[in-house]
């Protein structure tokens, strides 16, 4: 209970501080400038934001302050202890380099199994009788490096779980020459961790003593003798995860279970492995290599099993699916869900948006819609207080792509392209 109650103690005195006051003040500009983007486009393809961009922020800091905290407790929990904050710096540094390399790539298991790499053959070398004095600032704890990242990863599974399908975006694609109906997924947040380090580093935000070393020997084993007698302290630091995806064959609650559930899996086995090999610098070589392969392997399984599904969200010769409801809207008032197949209005059999246009073009103040579920229940629904300026608050997945559309087509596009070509139409 006190290592708890020193490590939430750091991190508050950290994130009060006024260099990290800056630095998250900055942070929350850049996600609310995002936020507004993402707002943007939801409104011009559902017609209404699925939530303000000051919502979104909010949510992005809020949530990324309890992850914190439950990070920094399970750091401290495990024993997660550096020299200095020279291999947090690394990490970071690496990390932005692979990004400008490929974007997914920054990613701290590829960043952290380069360093670890690294850090070993260092180590080799020296054992060698080859000075390596010039580059021992690469050198880090291998076990204590991969112990990190597998608890960061745990962290963004949560994450996910809870705040993931905010900001989500309706898209499509083409599929077997059918247009399919998605969702694409973009999610950040800003999170504080304090960390154990041995004190001597003057950098170190704040330096609490305390006398908790023989937790370190849950990862270390015989480590303990050689700092039997070291103090430790608190250093603080921000991260930022991001998760990016999207889905063709899953809802948008399936999509962020499965997801978040994924990065959890991983970063609970990355965790174990981090406790296993620590023996020899042949078990730790594995481990390095294990990290990225690991994390490769589920992003693949991931993508296999995006392109292997069933589409999700297609159309039938019944009608036209729904892929989204606007909130607040007489679709949403009307009970209307996306996977909805909308198959009569005001008495017109739908066939394509051209249908759906003609009928809404007759309307006075009375609608009503025959609706099939996903269940494949039929049901009527009804709204009497429609009128010529009021949107009926539906995305549809296109049977055709008619001028006008304000559903964005998805394929390796980023959100910027996406967004540019939504204020076009």
């Amino acid at each position: 209970m006190n290592i708890i109650m020193n490590t939430l103690i750091a991190l508050s005195r950290a994130i009060l501080s006024p260099s990290y006051v800056l630095i998250l003040i900055i942070m929350a500009v850049i996600f609310y400038r995002r936020n507004r983007k993402t707002t943007l486009m939801q409104k011009m393809i559902i017609g209404d934001s699925l939530k303000s961009p000051l919502e979104l922020t909010l949510s992005q800091i809020l949530l990324g302050m309890l992850a914190g905290m439950l990070g920094s407790v399970l750091l401290s929990y495990f024993g997660v202890v550096f020299k200095d904050d020279g291999a947090i710096f690394l990490l970071f540094i690496i990390s932005i380099f692979l990004m400008l390399l490929k974007s997914r790539f920054i990613c701290f298991s590829y960043s952290g199994a380069l360093l670890g790499i690294a850090s070993l053959t260092i180590s080799s070398m020296a054992s060698d009788g080859i000075n390596v004095s010039y580059i021992s600032y690469l050198q880090v704890d291998v076990n204590m490096l991969m112990a990190l990242i597998a608890i960061l990863h745990i962290v963004e599974g949560i994450l996910v779980l809870l705040d993931g399908k905010s900001g989500v975006i309706p898209v499509f694609t083409n599929r077997n020459n059918n247009i399919i109906g998605g969702f694409a997924f973009k999610r950040y947040w800003l999170l504080p961790v304090a960390m154990l380090f041995m004190l001597g580093n003057q950098n170190l935000m704040y330096s609490p003593q305390m006398s908790a070393v023989q937790i370190w020997s849950f990862i270390k084993g015989n480590s303990l003798s050689i700092l039997k007698d070291s103090i430790i302290g608190f250093g603080a630091f921000y991260g930022v995860l991001g998760y990016s995806t999207y889905t063709f064959t899953k809802t948008k609650n399936e999509k962020i279970v499965s997801s978040g559930l994924s990065i959890i899996f991983y970063g609970t086995i990355l965790l174990i492995l981090s406790l296993i090999l620590k023996y020899n610098i042949f078990e730790q070589l594995l481990l390095c290599v294990l990290a990225p392969v690991m994390h490769e392997i589920m992003l693949r399984f991931q993508m296999y099993m995006e392109m292997s599904g069933k589409p999700r969200y297609i159309n039938n010769d019944e009608g036209i699916m729904v892929l989204e409801v606007a909130p607040n809207s007489p679709a949403y008032e009307m009970g209307i869900k996306s996977g909805d197949i909308l198959v009569e209005l005001n008495d017109t059999k739908i066939i394509n948006e051209e249908d759906i246009l003609k009928s809404l073009s007759n309307v006075t103040n009375y609608i009503w819609l025959k609706i099939k579920d996903v269940q494949g229940k039929l049901s009527e629904v009804s709204y009497n207080n429609m009128n010529s300026t009021k949107k009926l608050g539906l995305v549809f997945v296109p049977k055709i792509v008619p001028e006008g559309s304000r559903v964005m087509k998805i394929d390796s596009e980023s959100f910027e392209s996406v967004l540019e070509k939504a204020k076009k139409k």
